[in-house]
């Protein structure tokens, strides 16, 4: 028996668990109510948005309401495909600038969606200062009031602190596609952001089966019938079921009723989900089909798709066949799906065994550079293995991070950070040394994998900065790693100068260049120094800095005078260094 006989398609459940919070049953009346004020105020059907915020126990909701019977030709534009470009609106509306990202950097909305987004946006910092923390917020709409409440709730997301406070859930009634295949992606590739919208679909209304073309969908989608409901998110099915669920006719077509059968679902879905049997369709089970396939037709059933009198443009099959390869391949998918806090604590284990070798090596008295550089042997088989699952783990990480929105991937969790850290000073090293090992040159410009550049730059943004080294830096300095992990490719350039130098072949020109290099070397060495920010470990007899400060010696000659030679020259110095003692 295969894996994939043991799948289910969770829709149902999940539909169970969005009916029986009563969220359904809140915003659903937030909209009924704000429909009939509008009513009462005499004001018949047009292009603008109401809204209203409804202050309730256990929760604040902001709803969004447009009239149903123009809803339609509205929405539908030029053929569904009037866009207002995310390049377009860079300079003169930044609202939704921060869900532009390096490897997703365009997006496009709908025009009509947004004119009326944006013809309330000087009420939006009131609507937002209703907002309290400690209650969760439900932001709803129909319709296009469903359009606009997706823009607004987007408009949240940037400066929404999801660490600490409930994410708003914007539920939807009706409400067609909003925007492209960037907009979707910008959503989609992080979770958090995509959890916080519902859209409910009734199989009678067309408004959001209007704009197919060109648009995707995000989030869960909630899709009903008379017979009952079932969630889907996968986006791909979701287009497929919208397609063939229509059960709109001439004489229901009518918006307003279409509007009212909203309540009606909202009124019955309970019992419905609860009470009625939408199990195995004779036809198409039996007690051999896998739990994939049957737990996917009881959700057609569910949603209306399944009838005794099919429409005879739908094969039913095909659409099964289709929805159960989708579902298999987000079940690998989230099989492979990263974790970085799972993750975390994996590589643990590794990073162990690198302070292990990190500490052996010290007692060798070679150091962990340059016991890694120099041993030619079999010994260094495990480090290589945990060097490469550590790197994979956090060029994923890195990579991860700068998929996601730019305010959101701008710096990973303190956690993640300083373990990302600690990867880069005790791995980076050993690339160097790998690097010049082949003979190579000018790592730190030429060479330097960007997951290394994009830590640095995160700790520098976090880092507070620091004037002099505190007492236990100065402790801790002879067990710490060193903090510039291009420390050994500044090392490995200064050894080359000193080539140049001695190298009668070199031009005056190179010699020149070399000199001007190393006395830069020495005022960055000295520099670290001062700060305890490099490890007492590039003073061991065997390592590489001891062999370019024997060269760089027998080069400058005793009579050459510095800060750093005359530090080195000493040799105490050193062993007051590595015990935090030493005065400058």
């Amino acid at each position: 028996m295969t894996q994939t006989q043991f799948l289910i398609s969770s829709g149902l459940e999940l539909a169970k668990v969005v009916v029986n919070l009563d969220i359904l049953q809140h915003a659903w009346t937030a909209i009924t109510e704000l429909c009939k004020e509008t009513s009462t105020q005499n004001e018949g059907p047009s292009s603008s948005v109401k809204f209203k915020v409804f202050e309730l126990p256990n929760c604040t909701i902001i709803a969004f309401f447009t009239w149903p019977a123009n809803s339609k030709d509205y929405v539908q534009g030029n053929g569904g495909g009037d866009f207002v470009t995310s390049s377009t609106l860079k300079d003169s509306f930044r609202l939704f600038n921060f869900l532009c990202t390096k490897t997703n950097p365009s997006f496009s909305i709908n025009k009509p969606a947004f004119q009326l987004f944006s013809s309330i946006f000087g009420v939006l910092p009131f609507l937002k200062s209703k907002i309290d923390n400690s209650k969760p917020l439900i932001i709803t709409g129909n319709s296009l009031g469903g359009s606009v409440a997706t823009l607004f709730t987007l408009s949240l997301l940037e400066k929404f602190n999801f660490s600490n406070t409930k994410r708003p859930l914007c539920i939807t009634f009706g409400s067609p596609f909003i925007g492209d295949e960037g907009l979707q992606l910008a959503i989609s590739n992080y979770s958090a952001w995509n959890s916080c919208f519902l859209h409910v679909v009734s199989d009678q209304d067309p408004v959001p089966r209007v704009l197919i073309n060109g648009y995707k969908p995000f989030g869960t989608f909630l899709l009903c019938s008379e017979l009952g409901c079932s969630c889907f998110e996968d986006p791909q099915t979701i287009l497929e079921l919208l397609m063939v669920t229509y059960s709109g006719s001439p004489e229901n077509q009518d918006p307003n009723k279409v509007f009212e059968s909203y309540g009606t679902f909202v009124e019955h879905l309970n019992r419905k989900v609860l009470c009625k049997d939408t199990t195995d369709h004779e036809s198409l089970t039996d007690w051999t089909t896998p739990t994939l396939r049957a737990s996917i037709i009881t959700q057609l059933v569910a949603i209306g798709l399944v009838r005794s009198q099919q429409p005879q443009n739908i094969d039913i099959n095909s659409v099964i066949e289709k929805i159960e390869r989708r579902e298999k391949i987000m079940a690998i998918l989230n099989k492979q799906a990263f974790d970085p806090t799972k993750g975390l604590n994996e590589i643990k284990v590794y990073m162990a065994y690198l302070e292990q070798y990190k500490k052996v090596s010290k007692d060798e008295r070679v150091g962990y550079y340059d016991r890694y550089k120099n041993v030619t042997d079999t010994s260094n088989i495990d480090l290589v293995k945990h060097k490469k699952i550590l790197t994979c783990y956090w060029e994923e990480m890195v990579d991860q991070a700068e998929k996601r929105p730019q305010t959101v991937g701008a710096s990973l969790r303190t956690r993640s950070l300083f373990g990302g850290t600690n990867y880069r000073r005790m791995i980076e090293p050993l690339d160097i040394a790998d690097y010049y090992k082949a003979g190579k040159q000018g790592y730190i410009n030429q060479g330097r994998p960007k997951h290394y550049i994009k830590l640095e730059q995160l700790l520098k943004e976090t880092e507070k900065p620091s004037g002099v080294p505190n007492e236990m830096k100065k402790q801790n300095v002879a067990s710490s790693l060193t903090e510039d992990s291009c420390f050994w490719a500044h090392v490995e350039e200064a050894l080359i100068s000193c080539k140049l130098l001695t190298n009668e072949g070199s031009s005056v020109e190179e010699k020149d260049s070399a000199k001007k290099k190393l006395i830069e070397f020495e005022k960055y060495v000295l520099d670290l120094m001062k700060n305890y920010a490099v490890s007492s470990e590039i003073f061991l007899p065997g390592s590489s800095f001891m062999k370019w400060w024997g060269k760089y010696r027998e080069i400058t000659g005793t009579s050459y005078s510095s800060s750093l030679t005359n530090l080195l020259k000493n040799d105490n110095n050193c062993e007051a260094y590595a015990k935090g003692s030493l005065v400058f």
